[in-house]
């Protein structure tokens, strides 16, 4: 397969240009994809006033970069991001990734941090199969699984998300994309940009990809209030999104008791294999959520005692800090997090 592939300059008066995969572009020969590439970059350009083209080119897959795609069952590939917090790193790929291959059709479950990223994806993905990518299937809104879906978008594929991301990312779409472009650079982030989801769940649904379905559940308020899981019924393989941390601190962005709440019920049907938003996929439910649970716990109790101290918020946060040095050990990015969980988890219950 060739794929279009435009250089894109930022109009103002920076310099920069970057390559940018224009999914609509790519065709079987190069000379097909050479036949509709001037009306697709002029399109694509005219939906982005803030960049401007300088020349394209058709590139056979295998010639662009790829993201690292591993099997872990027939027909299910996963990214599996660096365990850290986008601002340890340089940029910011630390989410699990997903694709599921069907008879007929693929599923993409989240789609990375950034347009470049998302292009990676796609590519790995056509270095595997050139079925149709029919949905990109976001598990919550944070920026590290959301920001590449326009690449999945303009290649055809339906945005499903929880019904309440569309509200939640709406309201912070700018800060994310400005907080990306502070952390990583406009080499990182250019073009792009906030895509909404077409299709949302507000209980459970089904997705066909030909001889194998998912299942899409939505959850109530626990890592945020638009969580869901994607659970692929011919390999078992149960996508959570950042329901589940592991090696990673995981953050309270959501109800701190309605996380608790959500681990405490395993999960129907028993997955065979658990791909957690973030660290290694695991084959065991409860050996998987134990140290997260013990965490979210801790969190708990420790604010908790704070309340009954009665300290204000300025005192119990060092104070629940404090109390929680004893898990440090095993979670990365761990002094970056515990603060910020616990002024969210005292804010959730100094009225309960």
């Amino acid at each position: 397969m060739f794929h279009l592939v435009l250089t894109a300059c930022f109009a103002a008066s920076s310099p920069l240009c970057m390559p940018v995969l224009l999914p609509a572009g790519s065709a079987a020969t190069r000379e097909d994809c050479r036949h509709g590439a001037p009306r697709i970059t002029q399109d694509w350009l005219q939906d982005h006033p803030d960049l401007t083209g300088n020349g394209f080119r058709c590139v056979a897959g295998n010639q662009l970069p790829a993201l690292d795609l591993r099997e872990i069952a027939p027909g299910v590939h996963v990214y599996q991001g660096r365990p850290a917090q986008m601002e340890d790193t340089a940029d910011g790929r630390i989410a699990n990734l997903g694709v599921v291959i069907g008879e007929d059709r693929i599923a993409v479950i989240d789609s990375g941090v950034s347009r470049r990223q998302g292009q990676e994806f796609l590519t790995a993905i056509r270095q595997i199969s050139d079925k149709p990518i029919s949905h990109v299937i976001l598990t919550h809104m944070h920026p590290d699984h959301v920001l590449g879906a326009a690449v999945f978008a303009e290649a055809g594929a339906q945005v499903v998300a929880h019904h309440a991301l569309p509200r939640a990312l709406a309201v912070r779409a700018q800060s994310y994309l400005d907080n990306a472009l502070r952390l990583f650079g406009a080499e990182q982030m250019l073009g792009t940009e906030i895509v909404l989801p077409d299709m949302v769940v507000t209980d459970r649904t089904t997705i066909d990809l030909g001889g194998r379905s998912l299942l899409l559940r939505t959850a109530r308020t626990a890592h945020t209030d638009n969580d869901l899981t994607v659970f692929d019924d011919a390999s078992g393989t149960l996508f959570t999104g950042d329901l589940l941390f592991r090696e990673l601190t995981p953050v309270v962005d959501g109800s701190l008791l309605g996380w608790i709440d959500w681990a405490e019920m395993p999960p129907s049907p028993v997955p065979s294999l658990i791909v957690p938003g973030h660290g290694r996929v695991a084959q065991s439910w409860p050996k998987a959520v134990k140290p997260q649970q013990d965490f979210l716990t801790a969190l708990r109790d420790a604010t908790r005692e704070t309340i009954r101290d009665g300290l204000p918020m300025s005192r119990a946060v060092p104070r629940i800090v404090e109390g929680m040095s004893a898990w440090r050990n095993g979670w990365q990015s761990y002094e970056a997090t515990v603060a910020r969980d616990a002024t969210a988890s005292f804010k959730e219950l100094e009225w309960e």
